[in-house]
């Protein structure tokens, strides 16, 4: 039995094998909830993001894949859009609140798991709250305030076709939108409530003026057919009275002749005792004759005067049903000519109504246009101010920054005239103010050539002066002498000019000429 036991150990290691590998792969299969969606992700396929499992369970490998569970719960969001511009160009309100979800569908399910795989719900929601917003004021700029506000039907399904393709894009579906309540700033809605609440009033009156045109127009009609059947009655009565009074004669005629006859016979049969009786049958055949023809008068009369009755009646009646006729007809008209004033009073009430409706509308775009443009205005001169003072700002900071460029190289400048002439500070103003003579002898020549002199007369007698110069050279001298010399305009300025420039004598005379190279 010893050897056994190698072969025991094997079979209980193979049977802990299974087991471990059982338990492991039960571990690793992940099964989906109704309302949740398993997404795989890690190496699931080829150009494949993630795995999404609807129901159902799938095998997760470990260490290449890994998974996460979304949840399908639909999401409320509510949407307050203010001020949105319709196509009319009208503000409106529009509160509404939106229910989405994360859709199961397998293009949007895979665009969810990519995009929202692992955000909270709130921030879900903030996400879709913003393309529903976007996409709410377009379908809004779209339409018209009649098509919003009395097909609401078409407005929601405009918005569907709008907000469901993109939320589709980040793997999500609108379940159901809810449209609480719509107003305008310019109560244009109220204004259209209130004529159709106006027309529908006046639709009402009128409907009860045609009704009650008809109750009138029936009942005199239903009295006419009773006169008239009432009459048809009573001739009919009388013309059974007149066959019946006519069967009537027809039979006593008839038995008047049945008694002739047996009278013919009875006196043929017994002669003897009809000519004895001749006589009294004489007699008695002539006041037979006498009460039939009084009864027969007085039938006749009878007749007559039933028929004269029936023909007065049916006279009356024929008064009498004109008379209501014309009351009839009265009462038509009149109740016509009550339902026209009504309907021209209700037409007139709804065109006012519509004229005021429209006059404020007028008014308020108008008033808004008046706005935007002033806004516009003063939002134009506020920017042309504004760059008017950047520009003369930025103007005067240039001119303040080359001034100060140009001082500073000057400084700069001086700084090193100064260094070259050992710091004698003295003999650089002296180097820069002979630089400048040639500007101040062209400014002097300028103020001699600018004078308008058109002609000079000098009288000379020709005799010679105390200097032994002629009166005409004595003048040109002077003119010349009257410029300031260089040397005053250089003390001015607290310069002296060197010696080889020339130098002014005490009396004023002119300066000695520099000497030559010839002379010591």
């Amino acid at each position: 039995m010893p050897g056994l036991t190698p072969i025991l150990m094997t079979v209980m290691a193979l049977v802990a094998l299974i087991f471990f590998g059982v338990v492991f792969y039960a571990s690793r299969y992940k099964r989906c909830p109704s309302d949740m969606i398993l997404v795989i992700y890690g190496k699931v396929g080829e150009g494949q993001s993630a795995q999404c499992v609807h129901g159902g369970g799938k095998f997760v490998w470990p260490i290449i894949q890994d998974y996460r569970y979304m949840s399908l719960t639909p999401m409320t969001i509510p949407i307050s859009l203010k001020s949105a511009l319709s196509k009319q160009n009208i503000r409106i309100d529009v509160p509404s609140a939106f229910t989405v979800g994360i859709s199961t569908e397998e293009g949007v399910m895979t665009n969810a798991a990519e995009r929202l795989l692992g955000l909270a719900p709130r921030e879900i929601e903030q996400m879709a709250g913003e393309i529903i917003f976007g996409q709410l004021r377009l379908t809004v700029a779209s339409l018209t305030i009649e098509e919003i506000n009395q097909d609401r039907e078409r407005f929601l399904e405009a918005i569907r076709q709008n907000v469901e393709p993109e939320l589709n894009k980040i793997g999500l579906y609108l379940i159901n939108v809810n449209i609480t309540d719509i107003t305008d700033e310019s109560t244009y809605i109220e204004s259209i409530g209130k004529k159709a609440a106006a027309t529908a009033v006046n639709q009402a009156k009128v409907d009860v003026a045609e009704q009650t045109k008809m109750g009138a127009i029936g009942e005199s009609a239903a009295v006419r057919e009773r006169e008239i059947r009432v009459a048809e009655n009573i001739a009919e009565a009388e013309k059974g009275k007149k066959k019946a009074q006519a069967d009537q004669r027809v039979y006593v005629q008839q038995q008047e002749a049945s008694a002739v006859k047996g009278e013919k016979e009875a006196e043929a049969g017994q002669r003897i005792y009809v000519q004895q009786q001749e006589a009294s049958a004489v007699k008695g055949e002539k006041q037979a004759e006498a009460d039939r023809r009084v009864y027969v008068q007085q039938q006749e009369a009878q007749a007559i005067k039933g028929e004269n009755i029936a023909k007065a009646s049916i006279a009356d009646a024929d008064a009498e049903l004109a008379m209501k006729q014309a009351e009839a007809l009265q009462r038509g008209e009149v109740a016509k000519r009550k339902a026209q004033a009504e309907i021209q009073k209700a037409e007139y009430s709804a065109e006012l109504e519509r004229l005021n409706a429209e006059k404020v509308v007028q008014q308020e775009i108008a008033k808004r246009m008046t706005e935007i443009a002033a806004d516009a205005e003063a939002e134009k001169r506020r920017r042309v101010a504004k760059g008017e003072a950047d520009a003369i700002l930025l103007k005067y900071q240039a001119e303040a920054e080359g001034l100060r460029k140009v001082l500073q190289a000057k400084g700069q400048g001086y700084q090193t005239l100064v260094q070259s002439c050992a710091g004698d500070a003295k003999a650089a103003a002296t180097l820069l103010m002979i630089e400048k003579i040639e500007d101040i002898v062209a400014r002097q020549v300028e103020a001699i050539q600018n004078l308008k002199i058109d002609k000079i007369t000098v009288w000379d007698s020709g005799a010679a002066n105390a200097e032994g110069g002629s009166s005409t050279a004595n003048f040109l001298s002077s003119f010349i002498r009257s410029l300031p010399p260089l040397q005053d305009i250089s003390k001015m300025a607290g310069v002296e000019l060197p010696e080889y420039l020339g130098k002014m004598t005490d009396a004023g005379k002119a300066p000695a000429e520099p000497p030559t190279s010839g002379q010591q």
